[in-house]
Parts: structure tokens; C-alpha cells; sequence
């Protein structure tokens, strides 16, 4: 056979090599979905990073009014933090605020969303449409509106909890002022929090509950084991995944709390006893005028949570690997 097969074909002079050839379309194929996020990650960098650096930038000045009105900067390095770690405000009252009510709201939710979402399973079809729809009215309720209700609810004088209570002689109304008390402020919030969060983690876990096969459960009920066992055995190492998401997500959301913290009696700036992170930025940002201060404050609660989130996902990546 006289004929040469295209693959027999000899190289073109000058062309490369075919290894190298090779090399170069690893090398577009795997600039291609970079290209791709390109606008996505401009818009990412325009919207957050941006922000971020500003805030950066601010904490590192003293910057006020004065500062502001005349377009000014007041360079003081990094005296805010010095005075901020110093402060043994932050160490008894803000950042225990912020760590143990945001761990207290993630257990909180994350247990109540995952019992409601086994509860929901164990429904028909219809029902669990019926239910899941209306716990979903919790969530789709602006934070602002709840918090108001909750608040409402707990009014010294004329809140349903107080009359409640009024009624079957535990306590009279009006002499307890459920939000000057700093635990039971928080215990308060907590309930607005964990009511408001914990349909997410319901219809979250409801959707990978759907997704376990029903034989697993078959077969360890035929072995002996009990709900309980089913539980740990099944359903918690099947769901590793999504419990991870939703308590990386409640993490996140709970640890920059200010609304319903802010909203509620005394939160606003007249009780320094129940602030945390979120409401000490703004105050010291808008009621006293020290952007810098107020800066620097948010930074450290990024940082915060950013390391937190780090840390859980090491964690959660080295048992994956074991």
C-alpha cells in the first residue's frame, strides 16, 4: 500500500510537536471557563471588593464629619484596632454577644429546620405541599415585619405573651421589661431568629431526604435499628453535604445579625448591653459620627467570619478525606 494514512502523515515543517500541541489545548481548554466568569467576577469585584477596600481604608483613619464635609483624610494607621482590641467593652459585652448568639441561633435553627424537614417527609404528597407552603410564610417575611412582632408579642403592657402570663397568675402585666434584661433580650431575639430561619433548613433537608433510598432504611429496620439509629447511621452521613451548606449559610446570616437586634427596644443605641458587631459598627459609624471607628469594627466581623467559615470547611474537607 502506497498510500499513507493521515495519522502516518509526517509533520509539517516548522509545526510542533504533537505533545506540545497537545499541551496548548489543555492549556485553552482550561482558560475557557475562566473567560467565561470574567464578567460575572467584574461585577463581583465592582460590587463587593470594592466596598471592602473602601471600608479598609477607612478603618485605618480618623474619619468624622469634619473629614467628610471636606472630601479630608486623617491618616491614623492602625490606632482604631489598637483601641478597639484594647477595649474591654468588646471582650464582655459585644463579642460575646456576637459569637454566643449567632452559635445559639445556627444549633437552633439547623435542629428545628431539621426536624420539621423528617416530619415533612413522613407526610403524603399533599399534605407535605400544604405544610412546606405554609412554614414558608416564616421565611418569606421581611425581617423587619417580624421583629416588630416578636416584639409585640413580648410588650411589657399589652404584648399576648405578657396578658398570657397576666392571666394564669405567673406574673403581673407591666412588672417585667422583657428587653432591659441582656439574656432575656437575646433569648427573645433568638426565637425571631430561629422562627424566621429555620423553614430554609426544612425544605433544604426535606429535598435531600427525598433523594435517600428508601431500601437503605428497609434494610437497617430488617438488621434491628430504631428511628434513632436509622437517624445517625442513614441519614446524617447521606446529608453530610447539605447540613454542611446550611450551617455554613446560618452561619453566615446569624453572625451579621442587626435588624432584629437593632428593631427591638433598647437595641437602637439605648441599651449598650445587648449590642454586637453589627449594631456597634453603626452606631459608632451614625449616631457618633466616627466612620473610622465604625469601619474598622465591621472589618473585624468580616474577618471573623471569615475565619470561622474557613476553619469549618478545613474541618468538614478533612473528614471528607478520611
Amino acid at each position: 500500500m502506497t498510500a499513507i494514512s493521515e495519522q502516518e502523515a509526517p509533520a509539517a515543517p516548522g509545526a510542533p510537536p504533537p505533545s506540545a500541541a497537545r499541551r496548548h489545548r489543555r492549556r485553552r481548554a482550561a482558560r475557557r471557563p475562566w473567560l467565561l466568569l470574567t464578567p460575572a467576577l467584574v461585577v463581583l469585584a465592582v460590587l463587593l471588593l470594592w466596598p471592602l477596600g473602601r471600608v479598609a481604608w477607612l478603618s485605618i483613619q480618623d474619619y468624622g464629619l469634619r473629614e467628610l464635609n471636606q472630601g479630608t483624610t486623617n491618616y491614623v494607621g492602625f490606632s482604631n484596632y489598637a483601641e478597639i482590641l484594647g477595649d474591654r467593652y468588646l471582650w464582655s459585652v459585644v463579642l460575646p454577644n456576637t459569637v454566643g448568639f449567632a452559635a445559639a441561633c445556627v444549633i437552633g435553627t439547623v435542629l428545628v429546620g431539621t426536624l420539621v424537614g423528617l416530619f415533612l417527609n413522613t407526610l403524603g404528597p399533599r399534605w407535605r405541599f400544604l405544610c412546606s407552603s405554609a412554614i414558608m410564610v416564616a421565611w418569606a417575611v421581611p425581617a423587619v415585619t417580624g421583629t416588630y412582632v416578636w416584639v409585640w408579642l413580648f410588650d411589657p403592657l399589652n404584648g399576648f405573651v405578657t396578658h398570657a402570663l397576666d392571666l394564669i397568675g405567673v406574673m403581673d402585666a407591666g412588672s417585667i421589661n422583657w428587653f432591659t434584661d441582656r439574656l432575656s433580650f437575646y433569648s427573645i431575639a433568638w426565637l425571631n431568629i430561629v422562627h424566621h430561619g429555620f423553614p430554609f433548613v426544612a425544605v433544604t433537608v426535606l429535598a435531600g431526604l427525598m433523594t435517600v433510598p428508601q431500601e437503605l432504611y428497609e434494610a437497617a429496620t430488617m438488621d434491628g435499628a430504631n428511628a434513632w439509629q436509622r437517624f445517625w447511621r442513614i441519614t446524617v452521613p447521606t446529608l453530610k453535604q447539605v447540613f454542611a451548606v446550611v450551617t455554613i449559610l446560618s452561619t453566615i446570616w446569624d453572625f451579621k445579625i442587626f435588624t432584629q437586634v437593632y428593631l427591638m427596644p433598647g437595641g437602637d443605641g439605648s441599651n449598650p448591653e445587648v449590642f454586637n458587631l453589627g449594631v456597634w459598627s453603626y452606631i459608632e459609624s451614625f449616631a457618633q459620627s466616627k466612620y473610622g471607628m465604625g469601619s474598622a469594627i465591621a472589618l473585624l466581623l468580616t474577618l471573623l467570619l471569615l475565619l470561622i467559615t474557613i476553619v469549618y470547611l478545613r474541618t468538614l474537607f478533612r473528614e471528607e478525606e478520611l
